[in-house]
């Protein structure tokens, strides 16, 4: 039988009072929600860190984003090769089925994933480099990202630069999917690529016309 225990009560009391306040206040329109379906216009790709509360930065009610959390918000390349691709699945789920307009890819300062990646690549980490760390595996998605920035003479910059080229990468594997290619080429979809700076509340959007993130 699975391990599972009853939620904590502190958690049961949270949503109750969501249930009879936020839910009863808005019952039609959950309802439609569920009856007709959702139909988001965008997918966000984020990080898990906790910190990061997509909803609330752009001030978004259910129903409008189809959002997917992972380690360092990061995209693998399209390998169909049969085997468990959580991230692709979520990504064709919102371009072939949803039919979302924009994609985007959200980093952010001071990422714990990202300061692994550097570890990692720097050999400070060997952990990270056993088979068996699954972290480490999936932040080898971002080594390019770190033999582009390693040679930046601060730390501090390196590691900003680094939460920005797993957006940049992200960004770069999407484009290897056909189904994102063709919405893209088709003017279906489009790509976005933004960093949020977590203790300023500071939002930057990558300009590929300059290469560079500038300020919303």
């Amino acid at each position: 039988m699975p391990q599972a225990r009853p939620l904590p009560a502190y958690l049961v009391q949270r949503y109750h009072g969501w249930k009879a306040t936020t839910f009863a206040q808005n019952k039609g329109w959950y309802r439609r929600l569920a009856t007709e379906g959702q139909r988001p216009r965008a997918m966000v790709i984020s990080c898990c860190d906790s910190r990061v509360h997509v909803t609330s930065i752009f001030g978004a009610d259910e129903g409008e984003f189809f959002i997917h959390r992972n380690i360092a918000n990061l995209v693998p390349p399209s390998n169909p090769d049969g085997e468990y691709h959580g991230t692709s699945a979520a990504v064709e789920f919102a371009v072939t089925a949803l039919k979302v307009a924009h994609l985007i890819v959200l980093g952010h300062s001071n990422c714990g994933g990202v300061n692994g990646c550097y570890a990692m690549c720097s050999g400070k980490a060997p952990e990270l480099e056993e088979k068996s760390s699954f972290v480490g595996r999936w932040m080898d998605m971002l080594r390019p990202g770190y033999d582009r920035v390693k040679d930046l003479p601060e730390e501090r910059d390196r590691l900003l630069a680094l939460e920005k080229q797993a957006v940049l990468i992200s960004l770069e594997n999407l484009m290897t999917f056909p189904f994102v290619r063709e919405a893209v080429e088709s003017e279906n979809l489009t790509l976005h690529g933004l960093w949020t700076e977590l203790g300023e509340g500071g939002l930057e959007q990558y300009d590929a016309t300059i290469n560079a993130f500038v300020p919303v």
